[in-house]
């Protein structure tokens, strides 16, 4: 457990099977507009918003609440290798809305254009991986006192893993995907029925087709 953390919201999208993507990556659209509506509304009530590499690259996405009048939180990728594109979304707008990246790349071409277009770059504590018990205690410090993860996967488990999801908000859509899309979850390494991440719900409500759950975490 990390002891010096934002409290933290993960964010699921998906379908009735828990997929967040088709097999090649597409995902547009799964949920509905008014689950994407309350999704950028969300996003106002938090300081800063962590998606990784993958979801960077392969969605390009924004990360913006796109309404007049809220906040936009801090933008944050995990990217040990420095994949994002120096066109992606994040950066060209990285001036206007802070972008920080977790990466083992702190020198370099790609990292001197990225830093020149506003991007903080942050060097991870690790060799390879993100260190995530350093990386929660820097954002602590750094101000951010309420984080929202978007995706994907291997984001979602990696925090599960260590019990540091406090509230799930799930979007699920009436879709079905299949077993060979992507999962809104990867493996958690579970070998026991003992050690199951539970969770208690305290919400729920129709938006449009979908269904929208809030979750907290049993201590």
């Amino acid at each position: 457990m990390i002891l010096a953390r934002p409290q933290i919201t993960l964010k699921l999208a998906t379908s009735l099977d828990g997929k967040i993507a088709l097999k090649n990556g597409i995902s547009e659209w799964i949920t509905g507009s008014k689950s994407r509506e309350y999704s950028r509304k969300l996003r106002s009530k938090y300081d800063a918003i962590l998606i990784g590499s993958n979801t960077a690259v392969l969605d390009n996405p924004q990360l913006t609440t796109r309404i007049n009048g809220e906040k936009d939180p801090i933008r944050i990728v995990f990217d040990t290798n420095l994949r994002i594109s120096e066109k992606s979304n994040l950066v060209l707008t990285a001036k206007k809305t802070p972008v920080w990246i977790f990466s083992n790349i702190i020198s370099g071409n790609k990292f001197e254009e990225l830093r020149e277009n506003g991007v903080r770059i942050i060097k991870n504590s690790s060799p390879s991986n993100i260190n995530l018990t350093s990386a929660m205690q820097l954002l602590s410090e750094n101000g951010v006192k309420s984080l929202l993860l978007e995706g994907g996967g291997v984001l979602a488990s990696s925090f599960l893993r260590i019990d540091a999801v406090d509230v799930i908000e799930w979007f699920r859509a009436p879709l079905i995907l299949g077993g060979d899309s992507r999962d809104s979850i990867s493996d958690l390494g579970l070998s026991s029925m003992d050690f199951v991440k539970r969770f208690n719900r305290i919400q729920i409500n129709e938006l449009g087709e979908d269904i929208h759950e809030t979750y907290e975490r049993l201590i």
